[in-house]
């Protein structure tokens, strides 16, 4: 851990991003940054008219998460180890998927510029799940305005992540499997994750934990 210090989870809407950045931070006694997705005006509007609100939401999103990532280089002299549940280099994968070829080229346009300002993490921590893993999670915690999510919405969202962190290698990698596992219930599948993102990583780790039958 003493060459970390800065860990970024990822993962498909469901998928338990901010509440395993969370127990990751508790346990870590790090610095816990969020993603301010409720501050989003289009957000709703987004879930029931997509392609009306797509730009808006996109924009708003990805200026928000410029100017909270330009905060991470300031220095905290509390914490040296801060976990974000969610990377800035999300932002491209929801653009490629909800714009049209006009607003993506412009997304894109301002999204580069941006960018090069950015800190990369040290650590990336993708949680990986099914399509109806995630479904469910989003039905059980029941926010309104997720209920126009549909399946073929997060079935895609599903493609993309996979695709993009297949490829990814800008930063060490660490891909879990959490079809079968519950961090937020069972405090020993909590602490065996914990122990993994403890080791020290080089490339993309692949862990695929299994619950005992």
């Amino acid at each position: 851990m003493k060459n970390l210090y800065y860990i970024g989870i990822e993962g498909v809407i469901g998928v338990g991003k901010t509440t395993f950045a969370k127990l990751l931070t508790e346990k870590l006694s790090a610095k816990l940054v969020l993603e301010q997705f409720e501050d989003n005006p289009f957000l709703e509007d987004f879930y029931e008219e997509p392609e009306q609100y797509a730009f808006q939401t996109q924009l708003f999103f990805l200026l928000s998460r410029y100017r909270q990532q330009l905060e991470l280089k300031q220095i905290d002299l509390f914490h040296n180890l801060m976990v974000s549940d969610y990377m800035f280099a999300k932002d491209k994968l929801f653009a490629y998927l909800n714009l049209n070829e006009k607003e993506l080229s412009l997304y894109s346009h301002i999204a580069d510029l941006l960018e090069k300002e950015i800190p990369k993490p040290d650590l990336v921590v993708f949680l990986q799940a099914s399509t109806d893993r995630l479904m469910s999670n989003i039905k059980k915690r029941g926010r309104e305005y997720e209920s126009d999510i549909s399946r073929e919405y997060i079935e895609s969202l599903n493609h993309i992540y996979n695709e993009y962190f297949f490829r990814y290698k800008d930063s060490p990698l660490i891909i879990i499997n959490t079809n079968e596992i519950d961090f937020v219930k069972n405090e020993n599948d909590l602490d065996e994750l914990i122990s993994v993102i403890r080791q020290p990583v080089s490339g993309t780790v692949y862990y695929n934990p299994k619950r005992e039958k």
